[in-house]
């Protein structure tokens, strides 16, 4: 008997509540897009939608914007939502859990049904009826001397833990391999050849200290541990530096 695959939770909605500026729209589309995340909704944009300051700032996150959706209460824009949070760094007169981005991902994974984000205003944030909807209020530990953070910043942080928990095809950058050591006989090559330019400047004068400062050189050449194509570049360089200066070409 083939066993039935899990269904997927959907991903979570992000309910922009009275944004003011369609640039900041579109800051959070690209937030967004960048964990795979299309679902937007507007709740009634202070300078109506479309809004043509939108799409440059999306930068390319135009799919987010396109089926951005626009309602005229926070009640319709959450009527098909299971789980509301409510974003807000400020303390409101409605006793509801509190909990971080990161443990609200993990209750979105966790719970059936499609489950909503709300972001208040720019300048004021959520006012205490858009709270008073939601199910519990998401914040994070911030600077209680400076507690502000802008629109696109709070829909970057949520969309974020989201990603680590319920994102599906989402992938880190790829891993570009580093090129091996180079072998001692490269890095031996390259110490005696800046220690014979050396020499010839007088730099191990006095005798006296002169396996000191060659054993301080060695110690600072082997730190970066040198590719192959850093050393014969370094040597390119110390070979220029011992010819002599090129005559300018009147």
């Amino acid at each position: 008997m083939l066993a039935v695959p899990e269904t997927l939770v959907p991903p979570p909605v992000f309910i922009l509540v009275r944004p003011q500026l369609g640039e900041n729209i579109g800051k959070a589309a690209r937030a967004m897009l960048n964990f795979g995340l299309t679902d937007m909704r507007l709740v009634a944009p202070r300078d109506g939608w479309p809004n043509p300051s939108a799409g440059p700032a999306a930068s390319g996150a135009d799919v987010v914007l396109e089926r951005a959706q626009v309602f005229e209460t926070v009640a319709q824009a959450v009527a098909d939502c299971h789980h509301v949070y409510a974003t807000t760094v400020r303390k409101r007169g409605v006793t509801k859990s509190v909990v971080t981005p990161e443990t609200a991902a993990r209750a979105m994974v966790a719970a059936p049904g499609r489950s909503a984000i709300l972001f208040g205003p720019e300048r004021s944030g959520l006012e205490t009826d858009d709270v008073a909807i939601a199910h519990d209020i998401l914040t994070v530990p911030i600077n209680p001397e400076f507690g502000s953070l802008n629109l696109a910043q709070a829909v970057i942080l949520v969309a974020y833990e989201w990603s680590k928990t319920g994102g599906q095809g989402l992938a880190s950058p790829p891993q570009v391999d580093l090129d091996p050591p180079a072998p001692m006989e490269e890095l031996d090559g390259m110490f005696d050849q800046l220690c014979g330019m050396l020499e010839e400047k007088n730099y191990f004068f006095p005798e006296s200290r002169a396996a000191t400062s060659r054993r301080t050189l060695r110690n600072l050449m082997t730190k970066p541990q040198w590719n192959s194509n850093e050393v014969r570049t370094f040597r390119g360089v110390l070979t220029t530096l011992a010819k002599a200066p090129r005559k300018p070409v009147s």
